[in-house]
């Protein structure tokens, strides 16, 4: 026997891996790809904590499970080091990013080794250097030429602290900011977007084709939106204007009373000479523009300003409405206009704070004279479907009946037009940042935007800027960026200044670790389509409507271009759960990350990623505690103590364990293709225990343990395969098969109950006839104090889908 060094053997089998190249992949003549990997880490600070471990170790234990399979398995490791995590850690350290992203990713890689993971390094991404960024830039010039990429200006969501414009996903329910905390306010500045509402009903449609979380899928349908309502015309009297309104419920337009703009709205000032009170409304407009959208939307009192002076016609009613301005209103949605009813719980509240006279139109479907009295009564909002009321010629249709007439009547008066929204607005890339890839676009002296020639692709980060946020683009300070724009195109154009949104460098990356070092393409079109789409990607929920949105949009730009086959970029999703600490998210901003240090120096890197597997479901996660971190060590030097002692491998198969070897393969396959990890491992300390106890089995039997550990523990499995007399890898080898004899069970043991209660235990053959079945029963309660014959009732309970008994209740008179 000799001793379990833990560290020792670790760093002989990463040496192993690096010297002979095992994780090496060979793209182009790999014959059975798989192609799988865990969303890439910011390196915005110099160590990786628990959480990554949670992610990356069991993820490569799946990998691992997959080679062993036989596939020829590619699962690669990056760094998504451009964006705000990466240019304020270099702020608070006052080294600049370059530098320390590049001391951060290397200390990482070393961490990242120390897990036992089978990357290929050769393969790896950084997003910050200009090999990979040159890339972020060339899909930035596709989006251009293809009229997918456009600048305006335009509210934004402005993050005080961090001195940049946010994405609306950046900014949380509350009204702050993602990363920073700080309350998001509005601001006006001229921006690049990107028309992923193109895409709102493919991003729709392709769900359906996808393997990933219900859950996921339910927040991408719901962040797009798509509605299916009409657009009706409201005209404004005296005026030869219309207020269009986007309506998904014009089966309430017979109880419309009320008209209400966004502040927004361009009528507000286009007919202003007919608002008697504009600078009221002008005052009300200029705070609500001050506001975040989140503040706007908020379940509070609604407030708003008549427009006095104005009114609109109801196309449905042709009575005569007033007008208002609300900010809970929102100018991109729909036109920027609704009209207002009694069915909508906001213009309700609405209308009674400004006692707005209200109508109603649609009462329930099921008859209740107390709840139809109230709504006549407005003591409450009915804002359910229903049936129609006060609608003249549409009476006593339902909700869902009526609306497509209304719409087609109304449509016969070209006062209203079928129509289908989407929620989803356009994607916002430009940010006011240094750390991120410079915006490839110059202007003409006329202030036209022209594409930086892809010959100067790598379009470089310029270095004479002080990177601190200043509430401007840093890159303006660039003199040596303006010379260059000048150089090429000559006097009076300038550089754009502002730089990408990292969730741009994060949408393709996928394809540059299969470009494999390829300089003068975005990738190689056989190696593409041989690998994608993913066969199984792996990363946090919170990346729903962000990163997975933008990822499948830029896969579906480049795929209509025709730089790649594949529409989808994921195949199948899963999500790993979320480790906290006291209850928390770990974060090194919270202070409250846990780091695998001190726990891989003690146990060592297979106990530790055992134990984080062992700890609960890989999809649900859970509070860190160390408690059981023993109970591993103890499974893990069980194993080296069996397979390092002498006489305990012969060449003579064990009988005994050939049952439970075979059920516990058949287990832990399953187990490991639903990525039930802490169950596998509970197999293998059974079967493990099971083999200490009976003290030999075969050397064929050890290799089939051997090679169901080696995901789990690949350094200790390398050990004991060696010790098996094995010279190559042990992933070299075959996971092994089960056999369906072996899983037969010769006998059972089942409860014998008496009126329900149970009263002794039997042991009887699987398939025992029903006749000698009652005679044991009757036997063995015979030795008991409870008592049977067959004149008795048997009640035979037998296992799913077989003649294998598994309870018997005797009913005694």
């Amino acid at each position: 026997m000799t001793e379990y060094n833990r560290t020792q053997i670790e760093v002989k089998w990463q040496e192993y891996w690096d010297k002979n190249e095992t994780n090496k992949v060979d793209l182009k003549n790999s014959k059975n790809p798989y192609y799988t990997h865990a969303m890439f880490p910011y390196p915005s600070g110099d160590k990786l904590h628990l959480g990554h471990w949670f992610n990356y170790a069991p993820a490569d234990t799946f990998a691992r499970f997959k080679s062993l399979q036989g596939y020829d398995v590619f699962s690669p490791m990056g760094f998504d080091s451009f964006g705000l995590p990466a240019e304020n850690y270099a702020i608070k350290t006052g080294v600049h990013p370059t530098e320390s992203i590049k001391e951060n990713v290397d200390t990482m890689i070393t961490q990242l080794k120390r897990i036992g993971c089978m990357y290929d390094w050769s393969k790896s991404v950084t997003t910050s250097t200009p090999e990979y960024y040159k890339w972020t830039q060339f899909v930035f010039l596709k989006m251009f030429e293809n009229g997918l990429a456009y600048n305006k200006e335009a509210m934004v969501n402005w993050d005080p602290i961090d001195q940049t414009v946010l994405a609306n996903e950046q900014v949380l329910a509350d009204g702050t900011a993602e990363r920073s905390g700080a309350k998001v306010i509005q601001k006006p500045l001229k921006q690049w977007f990107w028309k992923i509402t193109n895409y709102s009903q493919r991003l729709l449609d392709g769900l359906n084709d996808l393997d990933w979380p219900n859950t996921t899928k339910l927040m991408q349908e719901n962040w797009i939106g798509r509605s299916e309502g009409a657009d009706v015309k409201f005209k404004v009297v005296g005026t030869d204007l219309d207020v269009e309104v986007y309506t998904t419920r014009i089966d309430t337009i017979f109880s419309g009373t009320f008209v209400i703009l966004a502040p927004e709205h361009p009528f507000i000032n286009k007919l202003k000479e007919k608002i008697s009170n504009y600078d009221e409304v002008l005052k009300y407009v200029e705070d609500a523009e001050s506001k975040a959208e989140i503040d706007r939307t908020a379940e509070t009192n609604k407030t708003g300003v008549e427009l006095k002076g104005l009114e609109v016609v109801n196309p449905a009613t042709n009575e005569k409405m007033p007008i208002w301005v609300s900010d809970f209103v929102l100018g991109h949605y729909g036109s920027g206009a609704v009209f207002a009813d009694a069915h909508d719980k906001r213009d309700f509240e609405m209308a009674k704070e400004y006692n707005i006279p209200l109508k109603v139109s649609i009462l329930p479907k099921k008859v209740n004279k107390e709840l139809e009295e109230d709504i006549k009564s407005f003591n409450v909002c009915y804002s359910e479907k229903g049936i129609l009321f006060n609608s003249e010629q549409f009476d006593g249709l339902t909700s869902e009946e009526a609306m497509p007439k209304i719409i087609s009547w109304l449509e016969e008066k070209e006062l209203a037009k079928s129509k289908v929204q989407y929620r989803l607005r356009d994607w916002l890339v430009s940010r006011q940042r240094y750390w991120g890839a410079p915006i490839p676009i110059a202007y003409d002296p006329e202030g036209n935007p022209h594409a930086i020639p892809e010959k100067y692709l790598p379009w470089k980060l310029p270095t004479d800027v002080e990177f601190k946020p200043q509430g401007t683009s840093p890159l303006a300070q660039s003199a040596e960026l303006k010379k260059r724009v000048t150089d090429i195109f000559g006097e009076g154009w300038t550089p754009e200044y502002d730089t990408m949104d990292t969730f741009v460098c994060s949408s393709f990356y996928t394809l540059r670790y299969l470009a494999d070092g390829l300089e003068d393409k975005l990738i190689d079109s056989e190696i593409e389509k041989k690998w994608l789409p993913v066969d199984l990607y792996i990363g946090g929920p919170e990346h729903a409507c962000m990163h997975l949105i933008y990822s499948r949009f830029v896969q579906m730009v480049l795929n209509d271009i025709g730089l790649v086959s594949n529409a989808e970029p994921y195949k199948k999703l899963i999500h790993q759960g979320i480790i906290t600490k006291d209850g928390a998210k770990m974060s090194k901003s919270k202070g409250n990350a846990v780091s695998p240090d001190p726990f891989v120096e003690q146990y060592g890197s297979d106990i530790f990623r055992m134990y984080l597997m062992f700890a609960g479901p890989y999809t649900k996660g859970g509070d860190f505690n160390d408690s059981g971190i023993k109970g591993i060590d103890r499974f893990a030097a069980k194993i080296h103590t069996f397979f390092s002692t002498k006489g305990n491998i012969t060449e003579t198969e064990n009988k005994e364990i050939l049952a439970l070897l075979h059920s516990t393969i058949k287990k832990v396959g399953s187990d490991l293709e639903s990525l039930s990890f802490n169950t596998a491992i509970s197999a293998l300390m059974v079967l493990i225990n099971k083999i200490a106890e009976l003290k030999t089995i075969s050397k064929e039997q050890a290799n089939s343990f051997a090679i169901m550990l080696a995901p789990f523990a690949p350094h200790l499995s390398e050990e004991i395969w060696e010790m098996l007399g094995h010279s190559e890898s042990i992933f070299k080898a075959t996971w092994p098969k089960y056999e369906e004899s072996y899983l037969k069970q010769d006998s059972v043991t089942l409860a014998i109950q008496v009126n329900g209660k149970k009263r002794a235990l039997l042991e009887v053959e699987v398939e025992t006839e029903e006749s000698v079945l009652k005679e044991n029963v009757v036997e063995a309660l015979s030795k008991t104090a409870f008592t049977a014959s067959l004149e008795d009732k048997f009640i035979i309970v037998y296992q799913k889908g077989t003649k294998t008994p598994k309870l018997i209740n005797v009913i005694v008179k």
